[in-house]
């Protein structure tokens, strides 16, 4: 029981801190939520966790990367084009604006940051490749987003209330997540090269600080979750859906380029994954009105969690048969 809760408490942080927010009747939670966002915590949060990503980079890492030029460009494609293309198709069913809104955002975000390296590394792949995709596609992702994502909220509808600044976005990002991640990697090639860092914590303190951003989210959201209580049952179903869609395309891309073990693994887990952080500061800046849309981001996390965590499991296990 221990050991399950160890391996999984980042899942049970974010089911908590959602269950906590939505209990709380007497809106302390909310208050000291709106107090956080007031004074700007989830972007100085975001700010750390890519400083913390980029003292967790190698440069070796990076030229080992280089080489496999078919699995990087099969994980992109899930990324930055299915992914999305996904989405548009998904937002024909009769859902509200909202949920349509989240799984856009979702949609439109690089790889995750952490949890896919693991499971790639668990299911015996290529751990420094799948770095390699976490760093250019969270790069690529700071000029993509600001085109992406206004296009497909062109599918809902043409009012401004949908409209996003796209030079404010792209600005954000360039500050938010470029500078941080070469801030960091600069620091660990000129201060702490000669240091061995302590990996595993500093991935618990990134993932400490999701879990904050997630809950200052939250608490600016309560109002409409609480009025949309069912939605979290379809919205389970949807980002369900529109997972199975991502490691279908994965497995798709595999077999057409042919792909072996031990490089595939890293298109299947980053391919397919999308980071929280930055989905809930994109949810929270411009978007807040619609707290399913935060939902869809955390929810769809959870459920790549549950689902990639099982298919690292029997992909390790069939590979030692």
């Amino acid at each position: 029981m221990i050991y399950k809760i160890k391996k999984h408490w980042f899942s049970l942080g974010l089911v908590f801190s959602f269950v906590a927010v939505m209990s709380d009747y007497s809106n302390m939670l909310v208050d000291v939520g709106f107090f956080l966002k007031d004074n700007h915590l989830p972007k100085i949060l975001i700010f750390l966790i890519f400083i913390i990503s980029g003292l967790l980079i190698d440069s070796q890492q990076i030229k080992s990367g280089l080489k496999d030029m078919a699995a990087t460009l099969s994980a992109l494609s899930v990324i930055l084009v299915f992914a999305p293309l996904a989405a548009v198709l998904l937002s024909l069913l009769p859902l509200d604006t909202g949920t349509i809104v989240g799984l856009f955002i979702v949609a439109v975000m690089p790889t995750t940051l952490s949890s896919g390296v693991v499971m790639t590394k668990a299911a015996g792949g290529n751990m420094a490749h799948a770095l390699f995709i976490t760093i250019l596609s969270n790069i690529i992702g700071i000029f993509t987003i600001p085109l992406v994502l206004p296009w497909l909220l062109s599918f809902i509808d043409q009012n401004k209330e949908l409209a996003i600044n796209q030079g404010q976005i792209l600005s954000r990002l360039l500050i938010l997540v470029l500078l941080p991640l070469l801030i960091g990697m600069v620091m660990k090639a000129m201060v702490l090269s000669r240091r061995k860092l302590p990996e595993s914590k500093l991935q618990i303190m990134n993932q400490c600080m999701i879990i904050g951003i997630v809950f200052i989210s939250l608490a600016g959201s309560r109002h409409t979750l609480m009025e949309n209580q069912m939605a979290f049952f379809y919205i389970l179903l949807l980002v369900s859906v529109f997972h199975i869609m991502l490691l279908g395309a994965s497995f798709g891309l595999i077999k057409m380029w042919g792909i072996p073990r031990g490089r595939c693994e890293s298109v299947i887990f980053m391919g397919s994954q999308k980071t929280l952080a930055l989905s809930a500061i994109i949810q929270m800046t411009y978007f807040s009105e619609f707290g399913t849309a935060l939902l869809v981001c955390v929810v769809h996390h959870i459920v790549h969690l549950m689902m990639d965590g099982y298919l690292s499991m029997r992909m390790n296990q069939s590979r030692l048969l």
